[in-house]
């Protein structure tokens, strides 16, 4: 208990003080400049002038609008000579911030209610009725069983199902892809940002751009590294992909604008950044569902009123525009915090060379000498002199 005591009044009744003491040393001296110099130089050049510390920041706000142009003509022996343009292949005609170019497609047409054979796979092929189980339907079927064992062709035999007739076979994606053309499409893409805490905003079709230079003008990283309009095969080539080869399963592509801006700077050098990457990623050794695809279809009816539809599933490139960046201003505020900051580091210096000093060298105990002086209570030692 009594040593508690004493430790307990160590602790409440003791004062401690900084205490000066120049050492003379050469090895110390260099150490503690060369630290300091260290500090300085990561204040200096990463705070301030990399990371531009002496700066207030605001994210970007942004909405992007985009137009896709191009047309293409097919002669195949299911639709004939038939002509492309936008309205067929953007598919929707909106999305935000996105875009679905459609470049393959299986189509089944002529679709109406009744009862067909299945496609034959290993839970479809049959060889009387007691296979088929009435009113089932599998994850991959496309209708329901009636429960009967009917033809599929003259040799194989399927269950029957109840659905639109005839059912689609998707067992083989058309190669090369059927809008293979869609490389030549062009894609305009219409972005304004805004940097609320600045109230600065902006759009990339920049002031210089006229109407005449927009109708021309194709992105190129090099010569027109801000036309606003990609071309389609180019924005896949400079993710390091073949556009035939994306275009017959599909994919998604994204668009990556880049607008970090410096607004301690002229406003006209605020400008956006283009890159392009792929954003499915493609293993060639776990090649399972790859690309990307959907199905929809075109109702109407025909001479008897009856109900019919042309189902196609369409394979397509969705180009995904993602804008992202920030922009800074001069403030006071974080210039004096960062300042502050800076110079509470240097104290940095001089506690790495007081453990060096201190318990390191060879003199240390010495040095530990010099440093730490022990005073007693003034008043209690004059007591003391005056009881003698």
């Amino acid at each position: 208990m009594a040593g508690c005591c004493a430790v307990l009044a160590a602790f409440l009744f003791v004062y401690d003080t900084p205490r000066i003491v120049l050492i003379r040393s050469r090895k110390v001296g260099l150490m503690n400049r060369a630290v300091q110099l260290l500090i300085l130089a990561y204040v200096i050049g990463w705070v301030f002038v990399w990371e531009k510390g002496y700066q207030e920041t605001d994210s970007v706000v942004s909405s992007v609008t985009t137009k896709a142009k191009g047309v293409t003509v097919t002669n195949t022996s299911t639709l004939g000579f038939r002509v492309w343009d936008v309205a067929d292949y953007v598919i929707p005609a909106q999305e935000e911030n996105s875009l679905f170019i459609m470049t393959n497609m299986i189509i089944t047409v002529n679709q109406t209610q009744g009862s067909c054979p299945e496609l034959p796979d290993k839970t479809t092929v049959c060889k009387s009725d007691a296979n088929c189980v009435a009113g089932s339907s599998g994850t991959h079927s496309n209708g329901i069983a009636t429960g009967r064992c009917v033809l599929f062709n003259g040799t194989v035999k399927t269950c029957e199902v109840a659905a639109w007739c005839p059912v689609e076979d998707n067992t083989h994606v058309p190669e090369p892809a059927f809008l293979k053309a869609a490389e030549n499409f062009t894609l305009l893409v219409k972005n304004n940002i805004w940097y609320p805490k600045f109230n600065f905003s902006k759009r990339n079709i920049l002031p210089n751009i006229t109407t005449t230079y927009l109708k021309s003008c194709t992105y190129d990283a090099v010569t027109d590294p801000f036309c606003p309009i990609f071309r389609l095969g180019k924005i896949v080539e400079s993710a390091g992909h073949s556009f035939q080869d994306m275009a017959i399963e599909g994919g998604i592509m994204g668009i990556q604008i880049n607008w970090d801006c410096n607004l301690d700077r002229t406003s006209s050098l605020c400008l956006p950044r283009y890159s392009f990457r792929r954003l499915d990623t493609r293993d060639v050794d776990h090649n399972v569902s790859p690309g990307y695809n959907f199905r929809f279809a075109k109702y109407y009816s025909d001479l008897t009123g009856a109900e019919r539809r042309t189902l196609i599933k369409a394979y397509g490139i969705r180009f995904d525009i993602i804008v992202f960046g920030k922009a800074g201003k001069f403030d006071i505020i974080p210039t004096m915090i960062n300042v502050g900051s800076g110079l509470a580091l240097l104290g940095v210096a001089t506690v790495l060379c007081d453990v060096i000093v201190f318990y390191c060298m060879k003199k240390r105990y010495y040095y530990r000498e010099k440093k730490y002086k022990y005073v007693e209570d003034y008043e209690q030692g004059l007591g003391g002199k005056m009881d003698q």
